[in-house]
């Protein structure tokens, strides 16, 4: 980068103006001292060689050498000559002195010269005379037009530079204005101000930061627009079927995963296109999405697609069978209270199918039972639902939510909260460089098993604990960075709602500014993109405040949801993490590659850095390298590990009959 002066450029010309000014008016007071010099030495020596040569003639003439005493010394003495000796072979023949010279200091400033007699012949004359200019001092009259002079000169340099900083104010404020674009405060500094110059550059720069804005907002829509394309429907906003199906095989991978799939049919949708013009039957589509979207929109994690023409399909992960066989029931509640165009039979147009899942099965497998249990209830010949008997894996134990709040007020403690970290990697060809650690809660259900975060991230939601689920957990990180002075960086992710209270803004705040600044450095905050982008409106100031604070901002589950990237250039976030289900096989997936490929670009410009989250093997990491994708996190690099507690800290003591308190 260049390096930019910190001076003004009004400073710098003011300050060469005034110094070459000055330096002028230096040299022009030396040059007048010297030649002031020069001038009274050569009147001393034009005066002191008329004294010689009447000395000289007096000398020459045949006179007493008395009466020459009478009359010397008084022309010596109005020559301003202080000493005289004259010299002839024999020796000194005549000496006078002045007493000035018993009142002189400084004799070393005398100016002495030496002069031989032309008519005596070898007789020689010695003066010391006081120097001219030495008893003068400084006259307003006499030096008038000198001071005037002066005067004038120093009053025309401030009006100059006055003069010059005016027209230079302008140069200043487009410099200015440069500074903060460098900064990066290219919407607060859009537009110049209209004094700066040269007007040219200010109006070029000017267009350039418009069309640059319209170019940024532009790109962020044709990446929507790729994205749009390629994973959501057109008619109906909802997912599509490659999305659906990338979602569904993600979450039947991930351990302990449950949950079920739905599948919605209108009956008799190929009557109704052949016979219906596109205008009715293309609404009331639109009108059963919207139905099934609000009623799934209080399943966080759930998943919405158009699958068919005439087909929906639903997934809802981390939920009892009861819990969502009651969907269905509602589902089917809910949309007979549409209006179905004719031909379609008010009581016979839908049908839902259900399967449920678990950890393990395939996606084709759970899809095909899915649409045997759709034929089933299309074959009752009403609106109804049905679902596919299957075994049921009774090792997973589903609450309801009076339960999750109950095990909630047990476990969301810092003693019976438990925090793993798994290092995520930026990689540059062999070299790999540990960023952070990201932080991952559990915790213990009654029987004491394990729980996932995944697993009840949904209820707290649910229960309304995200705040007490953030504060537990940034208290025991805290803690731990206080307790521990190390190198480990870490990133801890937060939920968006609790930021809707001041209070607890201010709350963070202040726990952050109890840390030093070293500290501060070493924290980064992960937020979910969907949650970001719905919230964003309160969300601003608080990702601003934490990096001003010194702490990274990273927003992860990217590609979850669809939605526009123009953030990117609006927040200071640092990387963007991926979700699983885009890393998951993206070596056979040409789409999430395309997805991939647009998110790398939205980021060209800026200072964020997409990170791969999920990566389990080889292959996937090497289409990901390949693809631009600068970070990884995953089982390929390092599985998690638990943090907090330490390992081998915590004693469980067992109480008994006997020997109760012994460890």
């Amino acid at each position: 980068m260049r390096y930019t002066p910190t001076l003004k450029l009004s400073t710098r010309l003011v300050s060469f103006v005034t110094m070459i000014v000055v330096s002028a008016m230096f040299i022009l007071f030396v040059g007048g001292v010297f030649t002031f010099k020069k001038m009274g030495g050569e009147y001393v020596d034009q005066n002191l060689i008329r004294i010689t040569s009447i000395i000289d003639n007096e000398l020459a003439k045949p006179q007493d050498f008395d009466v020459i005493r009478r009359w010397l010394p008084k022309l010596l003495q109005a020559s301003h000559v202080v000493e005289l000796q004259l010299s002839s072979p024999s020796g000194v023949i005549y000496s006078f002195r002045d007493k000035i010279l018993d009142q002189q200091k400084d004799t070393l400033l005398l100016y002495k010269k030496v002069y031989a007699l032309q008519k005596n012949a070898n007789y020689s004359a010695e003066f010391q005379v006081i120097p001219p200019y030495t008893n003068n001092s400084y006259s307003f009259e006499a030096f008038f037009s000198l001071t005037l002079a002066v005067l004038l000169v120093v009053f025309c340099l401030l009006k100059g530079l006055h003069w010059l900083r005016e027209q230079l104010y302008g140069s200043e404020l487009l410099e200015e204005r440069g500074r903060m674009l460098l900064a990066g405060q290219v919407e607060k500094f859009a537009k110049g101000d209209e004094r700066e110059w040269p007007y040219t550059a200010s109006e070029a720069l000017d267009r350039l930061i418009e069309e640059l804005n319209d170019a940024r907002q532009e790109r962020s829509r044709f990446d929507t627009f790729i994205r749009t394309h390629t994973f959501l429907d057109q008619l109906t906003g909802a997912a599509n079927r490659v999305l659906f199906d990338s979602r569904l095989e993600s979450a039947l991978q991930e351990a302990g995963a449950s949950g079920g799939v739905l599948l919605v049919d209108i009956n008799g949708w190929e009557v109704l296109t052949e016979k219906v013009d596109k205008s009715i039957y293309e609404p009331f589509l639109v009108s059963v999405g919207q139905v099934l979207n609000n009623l799934i929109q209080k399943y966080p994690n759930a998943v919405f697609a158009r699958y068919y023409d005439s087909q929906f399909a639903l997934m809802i992960p981390h939920q009892s069978e009861k819990e969502i066989s009651q969907f269905a029931h509602q589902c089917i509640n809910q949309l007979e209270k549409l209006d179905p165009p004719q031909p379609l039979e008010k009581g016979n147009w839908c049908h839902l199918g259900l399967s449920n899942f678990s950890q393990g099965e395939s996606l084709g497998r759970i899809i095909d039972e899915a649409e045997s249990a759709l034929k089933t209830a299309t074959l009752e010949y009403v609106n109804n639902w049905a679902k596919y008997k299957k075994k049921v894996d009774t090792r997973v134990e589903f609450r309801g939510g009076v339960r999750w709040r109950n095990l909630f007020d047990l476990t969301l403690n810092d003693q019976n909260l438990f925090i793993y970290a798994q290092p995520c990697y930026l990689i540059d060809g062999e070299i790999k460089i540990n960023e952070h650690f990201e932080l991952f809660s559990r915790i213990k259900d009654e029987v004491g098993a394990i729980v996932k975060a995944s697993r009840f991230l949904t209820a707290i939601q649910q229960v309304g604990y995200e705040r007490k689920m953030d504060q537990v957990t940034l208290k025991m990180v805290f803690d731990h960075l206080k307790c521990n002075q190390q190198k480990d960086c870490y990133s801890v992710n937060l939920f968006t709602t609790p930021f809707k209270k001041k209070e607890y803004l201010r709350w963070l705040r202040d726990e952050l500014l109890q840390l030093p600044k070293e500290l501060r450095r070493k924290l980064s905050f992960e937020f979910i993109e969907g949650s970001l982008i719905n919230d964003l409106d309160f969300m601003k100031p608080v990702i601003k405040m934490l990096s001003g604070l010194g702490c990274n901002v990273i927003v992860n589950q990217v590609g979850r949801t669809i939605v526009s990237t123009h953030y990117i250039k609006d927040l200071p976030i640092l990387y963007l993490k991926l979700h699983r289900s885009l890393v998951k096989q993206i070596d056979r997936r040409s789409e999430n590659q395309l997805f991939i490929r647009s998110l790398l670009g939205a980021c060209v410009d800026s200072a964020t850095t997409v990170i791969a989250v999920g990566v389990e093997t080889k292959n996937e990491w090497d289409v990901l390298a390949h693809l631009g994708v600068r970070g990884g996190q995953g089982r390929y690099f390092e599985e998690e590990k638990q943090l907090l507690p330490n390992v081998g800290t915590t004693v469980l003591i067992k109480p008994g009959r006997r020997n109760r308190w012994r460890k």
